[in-house]
């Protein structure tokens, strides 16, 4: 039996794939799998791959023909996943040595659906902790009561899929596979899905997952229109949501987030290339005369004022013929 599943997707990371793979081999056991999945890389990465699959003890290696995005690569590795847990790490970031026993360990000693877990964000040199926004920890608790309040930080704005690990039964439910074609914001709708559906979860103290910030490949670094499937994601977030028995709870919660990274978007809107640019300012005005505006009136009201008054002027737009998101 393979205990568990590490789902790696590669793209065009030829500078740090070793050092992943260098970490994955530190973490090696002979019940653990290691499915890297190639995003048809157009650089080195395959043969690194390809390697790795000879020399790594528990590695699958999976290939695409054509590009699919992040969500895509993930859903490859989950659909070839054997493991009773499964978890996941980008192909530019690295872990500490026996992170993934230690992950394993904690998981089965609190026996629910899915753990959540710190992380160390690597910007160059610079080094710093990031917790899930969650106070309890080592504790089980019903996921849907970790997603409000609001107007705080909470566990479904910690998207992050490979701060942790997941049991398979939530495979089997439909709740872990991502939104097929999704080229940012993959993680939202699956973690706001998770936090609705799922039946348990715990947060814990555990840092061993070391993520690289400022990859000049990384689509939070580039400004074109890929960018823009926020939008997408964030549509079927306030969407799924709107459809829950709690609906009136929780939508506050799913169009607060869903405006304030509209506006961190338009707040650093230089990065994007002009005509990307143009289309996030047109696909975003759309976006909030979709939301229930009952909510989003509320939403404003509880923003500062400089966001509330950007996001007011960005609703009062034209629409612009032949935008849509």
């Amino acid at each position: 039996m393979v205990k568990l599943s590490v789902i790696v997707p590669f793209y065009n990371v030829q500078q740090y794939a070793p050092d992943t793979l260098k970490s994955l081999r530190a973490n090696a056991r002979e019940d653990f799998e290691f499915i890297l999945v190639d995003d048809c890389s157009r650089d080195e990465t395959p043969d690194i791959l390809a390697r790795a699959e000879r020399e790594l003890p528990g590695a699958v290696y999976v290939r695409h023909e054509q590009n699919g995005g992040l969500a895509t690569a993930r859903n490859t590795g989950i659909d070839k996943a054997r493991g009773e847990y499964l978890t996941f790490l980008d192909g530019d970031d690295w872990l500490a040595p026996g992170y993934y026993r230690q992950l394993v360990s904690a998981v089965e000693e609190l026996g629910c659906d899915f753990i959540r877990t710190d992380h160390v964000q690597c910007t160059a040199r610079a080094r710093s902790i990031h917790r899930v926004p969650h106070g309890r920890r080592g504790v089980v608790m019903n996921p849907r009561d970790a997603i409000l309040p609001a107007d705080r930080s909470t566990s479904v704005d910690y998207a992050y899929a490979w701060a942790g690990v997941y049991h398979r039964r939530l495979v089997d439910r439909g709740l872990l596979h991502f939104t097929d074609g999704l080229r940012t914001a993959e993680d939202r709708p699956w973690i706001w899905k998770l936090h609705r559906e799922a039946e348990s979860f715990a947060a814990v103290g555990l840092l061993g997952v070391f993520y690289r910030r400022g990859v000049a490949s990384s689509l939070t670094q580039i400004g074109d229109v890929r960018q823009l499937d926020f939008i997408r994601a964030f549509d079927q977030v306030v969407a799924e949501t709107a459809g829950d028995p709690d609906a009136d709870k929780l939508l506050p919660k799913a169009v607060r987030t869903y405006c304030a990274i509209i506006s961190h978007h338009l707040g650093s809107i230089e990065r994007f290339e002009p005509a990307v640019a143009r289309k996030l300012k047109s696909m975003s005005a759309v976006a909030l005369r979709r939301m229930p505006q009952d909510v989003l009136e509320e939403a404003l009201d509880s923003m500062d004022i400089e966001r509330a008054s950007r996001l007011r002027r960005l609703r009062r737009r034209p629409a612009s013929s032949g935008v849509a998101a």
